[in-house]
């Protein structure tokens, strides 16, 4: 049996599950505060309204401002039983009662628990508080002696109910004494109903089962439609991504719903385009390829053939030419070779310093054959000896591809002229032909590994398109800057520049 694997699972499930994981916490949280935290929620609140209230009597009783006002406003507005009791050289007298409780939760308070009350506050510094309910047990009891006497009546299931509400019931009880302005001092009792809430509690209990139930039902399908949502365009991509893979270019990735898919999208058709350039040029690469190949190929063959068979025919120049066809090839290969490891990183660059400029005579001592028999004009200008770091088969390779090229689109007056420019400290070496030039919409291709201005194959251009991409690959390496200037009808300068290890100014007598 196959092991169940979650990371194989579709975007869509696992949205769904997020969504119904988030909805199920939310639900959790709900209950762990509806059945743990209300109570205690819901007296912390009546508190802090007993000790607002009494902060404004305070205020009131010391100033003695609008007491009753005062008094009246507070328990009306916060449903509190105030009681005020004035205290003399003795016990505490009764001064007035305002209350606005429930009349079915309220306590009549005897004198015998004023002053025991009065008593506990004076040892608690002025203030006392409790919500215990058998702390006022004896305020009720004679309230309970009455409903157990109207057991007997005909109200005695009414009066028994009451009653089991009575024996439930809890309340907040705030006491303090106020020293006035005036020496007297007035002992103060606010009492506040804090239960019951069991009712209460069931009541939304069942409504949080009747919310849970619609809720969970909501979850589900916002999860669905969501998961659905949100999956929806990177399905579509990826359904246009499997159709690319199979090489089908004209397929458009255009599925929208935010901005990250977009992006991807854009990124995908950018891609597909270029894939679509490369595979283009790859296929125009080997039909040139398959042609240089198969011209020196077949040159070699008729030579051959010919020298066997016809006495006489084996002359120095038949021979002549097919060692030429032979060196074609191996440049041709050589060149691809090269430019797979220079692009795979396989090839490390092994830099030392060297003089740069030796380098480019030693260039020019290939091309005295065709200097010599062809009448080209090929020249170096150069003021300085320039010392480089850098990997000398590389740079040699880079200044004979760029020569080489100049030579084989030189035009009429086949001119090369190869220049040393030296400027804070960087050397540039510039490659001029005077030929046919290149049309500016080709100029940013012509670097391109499968790109060949000229498609014609002709005898006198030896080359498979593959030198410059080779100088680029070398350049970069070296974080060498390098371009190119062309004007159509009169020529071409490429151009590399380096940074330069040392410069030694020459004399005049020396070349």
């Amino acid at each position: 049996m196959k092991r169940f694997d979650r990371k194989m699972l579709p975007l869509r499930a696992k949205l769904l599950g997020y969504f119904l994981a988030f909805g199920t916490i939310i639900l959790i949280i709900l209950w762990v505060f509806q059945s743990f935290f209300l109570k205690p929620l819901y007296t912390m609140s009546k508190s802090m309204r007993v000790q607002q209230g009494a902060s404004r009597i305070s205020q009131s009783l010391q100033y003695n401002k609008n007491v009753w006002a005062t008094v009246d406003n507070v328990a009306n507005k916060n449903a509190l039983s105030v009681y005020l009791y004035e205290v003399g050289s003795g016990a505490p007298q009764f001064s007035k009662e305002c209350s606005y409780e429930n009349p079915a939760i309220r306590l009549n308070i005897e004198y015998s628990d004023v002053l025991r009350y009065y008593e506990t506050t004076v040892d608690n510094g002025g203030k006392y508080s409790f919500t215990d309910a058998n702390d006022i047990e004896d305020i009720i009891r004679k309230r309970e002696e009455i409903f157990q006497q109207s057991a007997a009546s005909a109200d005695s299931v009414q009066a028994r109910v009451h009653q089991s509400s009575m024996e439930q019931n809890e309340s907040l009880v705030f006491t303090y004494i106020v020293s006035r302005n005036d020496g007297r001092q007035t002992f103060v009792i606010i009492t506040s109903s804090v239960t019951p809430l069991n009712n209460t509690i069931d009541v939304i209990r069942n409504q949080m089962i009747l919310v849970s139930v619609v809720f969970v039902l909501l979850s589900l399908l916002f999860s669905v439609y969501a998961s659905r949502r949100i999956a929806k365009p990177i399905a579509q991509t990826n359904k246009a991504a499997k159709e690319l893979a199979k090489k089908n270019y004209d397929i458009d990735f255009n599925a929208r719903g935010y901005l990250e898919v977009e992006e991807l999208n854009n990124t995908l058709n950018y891609a597909k385009t270029e894939l679509a350039a490369t595979e283009k040029l790859q296929r125009e690469l080997i039909a040139n390829i398959s042609h240089d190949l198969r011209t020196p190929l077949t040159m070699i063959t008729g030579y051959g053939e010919v020298m066997r068979d016809l006495p006489g025919e084996n002359t120095p120049e038949n021979i002549q030419i097919i060692i030429d066809e032979a060196s074609r090839l191996s440049t041709l290969v050589n060149d691809l070779l090269d430019l797979s490891k220079l692009q795979s990183g396989a090839l490390q660059a092994e830099k030392k310093e060297f003089c740069l400029t030796d380098s480019v005579r030693a260039i020019f001592e290939r091309y005295a054959k065709l200097i010599e028999q062809d009448g080209f004009n090929i020249t170096f200008e150069s003021k300085e000896d320039v010392f480089i770091n850098a990997d000398e088969l590389r740079i040699s390779q880079v200044l004979y591809n760029l020569v080489n090229n100049a030579v084989n689109h030189a035009g009429e007056d086949k001119t090369v002229i190869v220049t040393q420019i030296v400027k804070d400290r960087r050397v540039r070496i510039e490659v001029a032909d005077h030929g046919e030039g290149i049309p500016a919409d080709k100029l940013p291709y012509i670097w391109d590994r499968y790109y060949k201005v000229d498609k014609e194959h002709r005898r006198g251009v030896i080359g498979s398109g593959l030198g410059l991409s080779i100088v680029k690959s070398i350049l970069d390496a070296h974080n060498a800057r390098y371009g190119v200037r062309s004007t159509p009808g009169k020529g071409s300068t490429f151009w590399f520049e380096i940074n330069a290890v040392s410069i030694k100014r020459r004399r005049k007598n020396d070349k």
